[in-house]
């Protein structure tokens, strides 16, 4: 008897060696990531990630992704219960996530400090609520601009137009450019976040938020937007969209229409400075200018998300998730390394410490976010489930490229639009 309670004493006391030896779930475990970008993007988090893992004595593991593969990663990671504590979020599937349950909510983690919000103001984080909670964290601010070539204006003999210029001003700039200097007047193409900041100057909506169809109540408003487009493209101010496709379809954000100097104004969101600057070379000098608005309208600029940090749903380190959050967006020596790529920061205590620092594009981007902060429209609600697939199956293939390629009127294109997106609404419900 005496060897037998011997023994399980004996076993008893390797087990508990045993467990002291092993981290409890989640305790010492590696934190994971998942963002989506380019080099850039992927060697500054990096960085930041590295200085995290040094200051704080917690490892982290990381992963990445570019922007076409990045959404079937997450799903596959998804589908497997695979996903990672800290997943880099976007306004267009912000509220897709969450109602899958798939994203934590962060209150808690605001009201305690563990993401401090003493120096970020409210405007800058509400992106991130769904249903009175936050599922996500702006990693920085961002705005639709129309890239403005100074030395093209100049050579034209051209002032700037109004800050607070109409569409009606917008196409006389665009046809002056183009009769004085021989190139196109406007570079770009049409995309969904024009059309979404052209509604939003209507108090619209391109999607209604609650996922019944469109937004907005008269088809002929975004005929008139076609309209216009086909008019410059016939004239020769705009490229064709055959062009457009093969030259500046977007793929590189710093092969633009200005950055070759083949356009006098291009599109493209802020944060994109730094790409477009590069690619026009020694002697750029760009501005950004904001979206024109329609005639008696609101502001078509808003205050966009960049992009989010969520913790999802499975993370077992909420807590160090968090941590790692705050220190991403309020750890000054943090951003120096970021500096900005995803957008302005959102702590004007961060934001103020990295303006001495800025370069000219980076001193351009903070400059042109000050000045639009102070007109802009309310941001829109992320958008509802199915939003994508109507982007991706209808609104581009069906009706945007088929207009701009003259197979079918606007009309016919907005029809459709509108038949669809009620269909295909209604089925994600």
């Amino acid at each position: 008897m005496r060897t037998r309670i011997s023994m399980g004493i004996a076993l008893l006391i390797i087990a508990a060696l045993l467990l002291s030896a092993v981290p409890a779930m989640g305790q010492d475990a590696p934190l994971s990531i998942l963002w989506w970008g380019g080099q850039s993007r992927h060697d500054r988090t990096i960085g930041v990630i590295e200085m995290y893992e040094e200051e704080m004595g917690k490892d982290i593991e990381y992963e990445f992704a570019g922007w076409s593969d990045y959404w079937t990663l997450a799903n596959t990671k998804a589908a497997g219960s695979e996903l990672p504590c800290i997943m880099q979020q976007d306004y267009a599937y912000l509220y897709e996530w969450q109602s899958r349950d798939l994203l934590m909510p962060l209150n808690e983690f605001l009201d305690n400090g563990t993401i401090d919000t003493t120096n970020i103001p409210e405007l800058n984080i509400a992106g991130g609520i769904i249903d009175g909670s936050y599922y996500g964290i702006n990693l920085g601010n961002n705005a639709q601009a129309i890239y403005i070539d100074l030395n093209a204006f100049e050579e034209a003999g051209m002032d700037l137009p109004s800050p607070t210029w109409t569409w009606d001003e917008f196409e006389a700039t665009a046809v002056a450019l183009h009769e004085a200097l021989g190139i196109w007047g406007y570079g770009y193409q049409v995309e969904t976040g024009q059309l979404i900041a052209y509604f939003l100057s209507n108090g619209e909506h391109l999607y209604a938020p609650d996922g019944s169809g469109l937004g907005f109540a008269d088809d002929q408003l975004m005929v008139d937007f076609y309209d216009r487009v086909l008019r410059l493209m016939d004239a020769g101010v705009m490229p064709t969209m055959d062009v457009w496709l093969s030259e500046y379809d977007g793929t590189d954000p710093g092969a633009t229409a200005v950055s070759r100097g083949t356009a006098a104004m291009d599109y493209k969101w802020s944060n994109q400075i730094v790409a477009v600057w590069e690619g026009a070379g020694e002697g750029a000098n760009i501005k950004l200018w904001p979206l024109p608005r329609l005639e008696g309208g609101m502001p078509s600029n808003y205050l966009k998300p960049s992009m989010f940090f969520s913790i999802t749903s499975e993370c077992d380190q909420p807590e160090e998730a968090a941590k790692f959050i705050n220190f991403f967006i309020n750890d000054n020596a943090a951003n120096e390394v970021l500096f900005a790529e995803r957008g302005t920061p959102i702590s004007t205590v961060v934001l103020e410490h990295l303006v001495p620092l800025a370069d000219a594009p980076m001193a351009e981007m903070f400059d042109f976010m000050a000045r639009v902060s102070e007109d802009v429209s309310p941001t829109p609600p992320p958008d509802p489930v199915g939003t994508s697939t109507v982007n991706n199956d209808v609104l581009g293939p069906l009706v945007n490229e088929p207009i701009l390629f003259g197979q079918i009127t606007p009309a016919e294109g907005v029809a459709l639009l509108r038949t669809e997106a009620a269909r295909i609404f209604a089925e994600a419900k």
